[in-house]
């Protein structure tokens, strides 16, 4: 009780907003919450209006198609990274999805992971680069290719929630593929 005493409060002073409530087979119904825009600017993005003036002046200055290659070519350096740390992190793909959230967190993206009766969610509750999303969306192309070929021959990976589509995060679904029990 005492929580959503400190979460209306919250909400009336517009830190956060709660989502349509939730039928569940027992139990009260669940209530979900999200920063709101307000709430947001209390975890400040202190590099954001240069990364979009950046984005800005590559795409008037030398076109659309040399800032989807500048944006893949980091990505395939973050990729590489990852690649690493999880071949680092043996060969279960439950251990390699622990280990791909750990490194989401330490890029402030404040990763969790849960367990589904099917797969896993990866949950990003927070966007670090959502300003530079905003402005070029081939961020979150990239994110989910990438996710994608970390984890290709082991599961599949789809986007589920997403921020900018007006969900409260961004969160995959990861299911195992079929064959060798790597789980």
């Amino acid at each position: 009780m005492g929580v959503r005493q400190h979460l209306a409060d919250l909400q009336q002073k517009a830190y956060v907003s709660q989502t349509q409530e939730e039928r569940q087979t027992r139990g009260r119904p669940v209530h979900l919450w999200k920063l709101a825009e307000k709430g947001h600017q209390q975890f400040p993005d202190t590099h954001s209006q240069v990364s979009l003036e950046l984005i800005d002046v590559i795409r008037s200055r030398f076109g659309e198609e040399s800032l989807n290659q500048l944006i893949d070519h980091r990505s395939a350096r973050i990729q590489d990274h990852y690649q690493g740390e999880l071949d680092a992190s043996g060969d279960k793909l439950e251990d390699k999805i622990t280990r791909l959230c750990e490194l989401r967190s330490a890029e402030g993206y404040m990763a969790e992971v849960r367990l589904l009766p099917d797969g896993w969610l990866l949950i990003e509750n927070h966007c670090p680069i959502c300003a530079a999303a905003e402005s070029c969306q081939q961020f979150c192309r990239s994110e989910l290719a990438m996710f994608q070929h970390l984890l290709t021959d082991l599961a599949a990976v789809d986007r589920v929630d997403y921020l900018l589509a007006g969900a409260r995060r961004c969160a995959y679904k990861i299911t195992p593929e079929p064959g060798p029990a790597r789980v």
